[in-house]
């Protein structure tokens, strides 16, 4: 949830250290600190509320000297979201100060062993205790003192550490949480996120459970749990930091719903070789597919909608019976799985802790795994059997939208591929599915093109305190993302409903005073869900319609309709879904919300 930075080279860190912080605020902006190394002492600065109150406070990073820190930017989890509970820590003797995401289940017994000892507590966070021990443990050896204080720790984390007595020298600390290394000339790096990296540098190196590294102007150094140094590959990042700007739009969500057709193309085009799929990552062989009698898609959030999405697509096409389970859940369950499953774990930023936690116990129960996940290098991605990225880019707004549409295309790639390896598909409609996903990049750019009444639309329904989504079968499943891109950002209360049981109890809440979104781009279902759509116009409520593009009909019940290209059922959630995210966006803006903020949000889970 929370990102942390860390600098050691030549130049001057503060400055470094924010630019990093304000790469990363994505991750959490209840506060923001720093910690710089400066004439034999630490400095610290921090505050609570956005980034930019820490860039007042140091004049940008002007007003503070020395050219070795660490950085934070936090998500509350321990604490209330005060400068007190703000990170850096320091110890009680100030030589040390830590950083830290994630969250350490044992802190309260550290806390009161370490009380019993005479440390005094100023905060409220778990992350206090790290520090405390690092005092507690010091002998000279800054190494020898971090893996004493790790092995203490229960929980997940990515630490920080900086200490007064080793100049220029900072450790970094790796376990549950997404934690990378930057390779540079002179100077190195750590941080949460490469997006925090790329303005210095694009080799990393992507840490690995359990390591922990030193890092000085000079050199990097990766050692075990045990204090025996490894090597880890260097790694390339390949896209540009202009990838992480906002390009002349107002807010990141707004940009990256406009970069759809590309990051779609992306994660397509490469995959589509003379009218075949090709699924360069997907590792089981024929054998092992054929040996699948049970698909389960688990994931978090918008990735679990797009899971919603992919059962139906995979049932379709495959006959495999699919379940969609949420992550969190899945992990305290006693599942039903074994070597006859195919888990798909799917997570943008391959980082989501209950995730993870999902995909090591279906492994230890010997299913099959693959991951969806967007970060080359991530913890999913290096769990999993096989692996397939979304070539999404960065993404930096909290509310996902081409992480989700590029999440969609990935399934849809993968249904094609394995209904084709089994028999279940004929070669005419094989072909006819290559040809229609290698045209969904320019449906995705029609959708845009199609719908400029949007923000007309936004200006008319901002003021609702609450409304629902409603669809049949895809439709429906589309509608679970749609609600919850709507309520993620404009904090207005929405709901999505399978439009055939609002008869069950919902429709109880439809009155005149109600919006209703209708999602009817399904055809074979369109009369059912235009009999939804009477029912609900019974009773006052005024309609909100999707429909294909050249459907008419709609227009006789609906007060108002936005177009989706024409395109195969199956697909048609991708296209259908940017309207809807433009619609979110537009009420939001109209709301004066903090789009690209959402309060009490965090754009990566890692913690449970």
């Amino acid at each position: 949830m929370c990102g942390i930075v860390g600098y050691t080279g030549t130049q001057q860190a503060a400055p470094i250290l924010l630019a990093g912080l304000k790469k990363l605020e994505y991750r959490g902006y209840d506060s923001a600190g720093i910690a710089v190394q400066d004439a034999g002492k630490i400095n610290t600065f921090k505050c609570s509320g956005l980034l930019e109150n820490l860039f007042r406070l140091t004049d940008g990073g002007a007003g503070v000297h020395g050219v070795c820190g660490i950085g934070h930017t936090r998500w509350a989890t321990h604490g209330a979201p005060t400068t007190t509970n703000a990170h850096p820590h320091v110890s009680n003797d100030g030589h040390f100060a830590v950083v830290h995401n994630g969250i350490i289940e044992n802190y309260a017994e550290l806390r009161e062993e370490l009380r019993a000892r005479g440390f005094v507590f100023h905060s409220e966070t778990d992350t206090e205790v790290i520090v405390n021990l690092l005092e507690m443990y010091y002998d000279g050896s800054l190494k020898r003192t971090v893996m004493k204080t790790v092995a203490r720790l229960e929980g997940s984390y990515a630490i920080g550490v900086v200490c007064d007595e080793c100049p220029g020298e900072l450790f970094a600390v790796k376990n549950g949480c997404p934690l990378i290394l930057g390779v540079g000339a002179g100077e190195n790096f750590f941080a949460s996120d490469v997006t925090a990296l790329i303005g210095h540098t694009r080799t990393v190196i992507y840490l690995e459970d359990g390591d922990f590294a030193r890092l000085t102007p000079e050199s990097i150094a990766v050692f075990d749990p045990a204090g025996r140094e490894v090597h880890r590959e260097l790694s390339r990042v390949l896209w540009n930091t202009e990838a992480a700007e906002k390009g002349g739009y107002e807010h990141f969500m707004l940009k990256e719903i406009m970069e759809q057709p590309r990051a779609v193309k992306a994660t397509v085009e490469p995959r589509i070789r003379d009218g075949r799929i090709e699924l360069e990552g997907f590792e089981l062989s024929d054998a092992e597919l054929e040996n699948i009698r049970h698909i389960v898609i688990t994931a978090c959030g918008s990735a679990y909608h797009a899971g919603c999405v992919g059962r139906y697509v995979i049932e379709e096409l495959c006959r495999i019976p699919v379940q969609t389970e949420l992550a969190s859940e899945l992990r305290y369950r006693n599942p039903i799985i074994d070597e006859h499953t195919l888990l798909i774990v799917i997570s943008q930023s391959g980082e989501t802790a209950d995730t993870i936690a999902a995909l090591r116990e279906c492994k230890a129960r010997g299913a099959k795994t693959l991951a969806i996940v967007n970060v080359v290098g991530s913890t999913i991605a290096k769990l999993a059997d096989s692996v397939l990225y979304t070539w999404a880019g960065p993404e930096i707004a909290v509310a996902t939208t081409k992480g989700y549409t590029t999440q969609l295309a990935v399934l849809d790639l993968l249904a094609v591929y394995m209904a084709k390896r089994l028999g279940r598909i004929d070669d005419a409609r094989c072909a006819q599915l290559v040809e229609d996903i290698s045209a969904l990049p320019e449906r995705c750019q029609r959708a845009i093109d199609l719908n400029s009444r949007i923000k007309c639309l936004a200006d008319m329904y901002h003021t609702q305190s609450a409304l629902f989504f409603i669809g049949r079968n895809l439709d429906y499943a589309a509608s679970l993302e749609a609600s919850l891109k709507l309520k993620e950002i404009s904090y207005i209360h929405s709901e999505a409903y399978a439009a055939g049981e609002l008869k069950h109890g919902t429709i109880a809440l439809i009155d005149e005073n109600q919006l209703v979104v209708a999602l009817a781009c399904q055809t074979r279902l369109f009369e059912k869900l235009m009999s939804n759509i009477k029912e609900c116009k019974a009773r006052g409520a005024q309609v909100l319609a999707l429909a294909q593009e050249g459907e008419r009909r709609i227009y006789a019940e609906a007060d108002e309709v936005l177009s989706v290209p024409q395109t195969d059922a199956l697909l048609l959630p991708i296209p259908e879904m940017i309207p809807l995210q433009l619609f979110a966006y537009y009420v939001a803006k109209a709301n004066g919300c903090d789009i690209d903020k959402p309060k009490n949000l965090a754009k990566s889970v890692t913690v449970e």
